[in-house]
């Protein structure tokens, strides 16, 4: 068998390094890697580096993907066309950080906050040309703590994102799973679709709201390493500065 690895951050660093340290005992061969260099994540998340170092070549561009049993995505940043995600001979997957089919897109941890949710996940999916929109392979659900903040909900999704990734690897591999289309899921736990642009909305606080849903925004869009949420005060941001937990 042999596999392509499309990956960014520190969690696809993570699941490369898993993928490349078992690869003799899955007997898998990675024809290459497809990452994205971005400087906040040189060193000990450089995928490339490590792509190198054990001999794995970097491919630029989607259209240099070459024929292979298996396509594995994690926090790659490209959506794939329906050419590229047929160079997989077998199967294509996507390591999703949100339970679907309730959050495809982007910012989910922000939107269950504010959704108000209690319950959220992680999911393995197969590819298809629509944004997180195939059969679920592999799934884990965790209830989300009451007062949760946006960087605790991405860690903890984080962590189960690693560890189903490892649970399963071996079982994507031989096709040791059932797949479930998500329409059947959507009468269940519903749907939605977000995109990256929402965010500069969600953050503007009224300070006109009830403090519960102010506060609620708040924990929903303090994300670390990003712009703060805030309010406008004659025509100037006002940023809230928080802890969070």
């Amino acid at each position: 068998m042999n596999i392509v690895f499309l990956g960014s951050k520190p969690i696809g660093f993570e699941c490369f390094e898993y993928l490349l340290s078992r690869r003799e005992e899955l007997g898998v061969t990675v024809l290459g890697l497809l990452t994205q260099q971005r400087k906040e994540f040189s060193g000990q998340s450089d995928l490339a580096a490590l792509a190198v170092a054990n001999d794995i070549p970097v491919l630029q561009h989607l259209d240099e993907l070459p024929e292979c049993d298996f396509i594995y995505s994690v926090q790659y940043h490209e959506l794939l066309k329906p050419h590229h995600i047929a160079m997989a001979r077998k199967l294509a997957v996507n390591l999703h950080m949100a339970p679907l089919p309730e959050y495809r897109g982007a910012n989910q941890f922000t939107f269950a906050i504010l959704d108000e949710k209690k319950e959220f996940g992680t999911t393995i999916h197969e590819m298809n040309p629509k944004i997180d929109n195939g059969a679920i392979l592999f799934q884990k659900r965790f209830p989300i703590p009451e007062g949760c903040w946006v960087g605790h909900l991405y860690q903890k999704t984080y962590d189960a994102s690693v560890k189903l990734f490892k649970q399963t690897l071996a079982h994507m591999l031989t096709g040791n799973y059932k797949a479930v289309p998500q329409d059947t899921l959507v009468p269940k736990y519903g749907t939605s679709l977000h995109f990256k642009n929402e965010m500069a909305a969600a953050k503007i606080i009224d300070l006109n709201w009830k403090a519960e849903k102010m506060e609620r925004h708040i924990r929903a869009c303090a994300m670390p390493g990003f712009e703060p949420p805030y309010c406008m005060v004659a025509g100037k941001k006002v940023y809230f500065e928080v802890g969070g937990d």
